[in-house]
């Protein structure tokens, strides 16, 4: 029998569940891209905010290509379970905060009007770093915006100039995706498609927020479907298992009313930028290391990656004595108990965190994971040899050797390499004239060890 409301009095008791009224409550938030880590995360952090007694800040959610989580979420009316495991177990939550699914290229009327709602003040995004179409460079590739269509961009703008014209308010734009600055790159490409009246009105009342979120959510297996169905007495074909630990740090600047996120443990600071870096070059430039290390020698979680003498020796120093060191902590930050937690959440042999999932879309993570810091430790006069062994894992991983390339430059990079060796493939990317030299020109020492790197492997 499957999860909906009429069917939710079964769920064992061990199923937590927040017990706030839906009925009646208005849609205040609509989300953007709608996959398993919005269901762990922001949509966690709103059903606290509406347990603890905030009301009118149902979710309606947008899924931007695919129809498999409105198929998921649709027959329960919105409903599904949140998995939380650890060495001491696992435990189970009921969330109610999404109350729809829209599905963009089925429906782009729908998810038009659901933008420009009055009742909506809040958009939230978790579409992944691709989906900014961002230049290698930085800024925002404007051909490629051109040529998808459908973007955030076009659905976003749309939003400014229906509300500009039906003098509804402004809203705030949250991205909750992995990029440095991630408020003022939404903004920018937001208002590349504006003009006249509604460029001034965007530009002054709206609000984009940077923020920083963190949590390991894996994808969601058959076999985990299965064992949940067994333990809370329904099939919940919408469910995810993630880690205990959760963070979700906010600029504090909104156009209009919030949720009481910080119900849920957020915090709304003044300046995101201190928490996001150290999350960007040590949690996620590990992760990205743990990927393709781990990858090349065979491994298939982070787990068994982490829990490899060599590849963990890399991830350590890159963590704690090179990303580390190109950070400029906030007062109070600790960046080596960081490290600690951060090596403990990796070695948790419960979460089933696949390598290849962490792989994809290396062209739009290595900039700020790896490349910034790379170009402020040398800077610095700091070396950073495990950042580049980590560096010569992907362009291996390049070349196909550990299983199939998911990369938006996937053809253009595998290109490169049919034509240039490894010292060839280093030059094409980070030389004078490299693919990626805005973000890091390396130097001719740093060339020759990186290609060495590559050519070891």
């Amino acid at each position: 029998m499957r999860l909906s409301e009429a069917t939710r009095d079964r769920l064992s008791g061990e199923v937590a569940q927040a017990g706030y009224e839906r009925q009646g409550q208005a849609r205040g938030i609509v989300h953007l891209g709608i996959g398993a880590f919005h269901r762990a995360h922001q949509a966690v952090y709103t059903d606290d905010a509406m347990a603890a007694g905030d009301r009118d800040w149902g979710i309606t959610a947008v899924s931007l290509r695919s129809a498999q989580v409105h198929d998921q979420l649709a027959p329960q009316d919105g409903l599904y379970t949140v998995a939380t495991r650890d060495a001491e177990g696992e435990r189970v939550r009921l969330i109610e905060a999404v109350r729809e699914v829209l599905v963009a290229p089925r429906d782009p009327m729908a998810v038009a009007a659901a933008l420009a709602a009055p009742a909506t003040r809040i958009v939230t995004l978790t579409v992944t770093e691709k989906g900014y179409h961002r230049l290698p460079g930085g800024g925002i590739d404007g051909a490629s915006v051109e040529a998808a269509g459908g973007t955030i961009y076009h659905y976003l703008s749309r939003a400014v100039r229906d509300r500009h014209a039906a003098g509804a308010g402004p809203m705030t734009l949250v991205s909750c995706d992995n990029m440095t600055d991630n408020g003022h790159v939404l903004r920018d490409g937001v208002a590349s498609l504006l003009s006249s009246e509604a460029l001034a009105w965007f530009e002054r009342d709206w609000a984009c927020p940077s923020t920083m979120v963190d949590r390991i959510v894996p994808a969601t297996a058959p076999d985990d479907l299965d064992r949940l169905e067994a333990r809370i007495g329904l099939r919940d074909a919408g469910a995810v298992v993630t880690e205990p630990f959760r963070q979700w740090v906010i600029e504090d600047r909104f156009a209009a009313d919030r949720p009481r996120w910080d119900a849920g443990g957020a915090q709304f600071v003044a300046d995101v930028r201190p928490y996001e870096t150290a999350k960007l070059r040590m949690l996620n430039g590990a992760h990205s290391a743990l990927a393709y290390l781990g990858l090349g020698a065979g491994h298939e979680f982070v787990h068994q990656a982490v829990a490899d003498p060599a590849v963990r020796t890399v991830v350590e120093r890159l963590m704690r004595r090179e990303a580390a060191a190109s950070l400029d902590p906030a007062p109070g930050q600790d960046l080596d108990g960081y490290a600690d937690a951060l090596l403990a959440r990796f070695a948790n042999p419960s979460l089933a965190h696949r390598l290849a999932q962490i792989a994809s879309d290396g062209s739009q993570k290595v900039g700020p994971r790896w490349l910034e810091p790379l170009t402020i430790n040398r800077a610095r006069g700091v070396e950073s040899p495990a950042t580049l062994a980590a560096l010569a894992g992907w362009l291996r991983h390049l070349r196909g050797q550990a299983g199939p390339v998911n990369d938006p430059m996937g053809d253009e990079l595998a290109a490169l390499w049919r034509g240039n060796d490894a010292r060839g493939m280093v030059e094409a990317l980070f030389g004078d004239d490299g693919t990626f030299a805005a973000r890091w020109h390396a130097d001719e020492g740093e060339r020759a060890t990186l290609a060495a790197l590559v050519e070891q492997g």
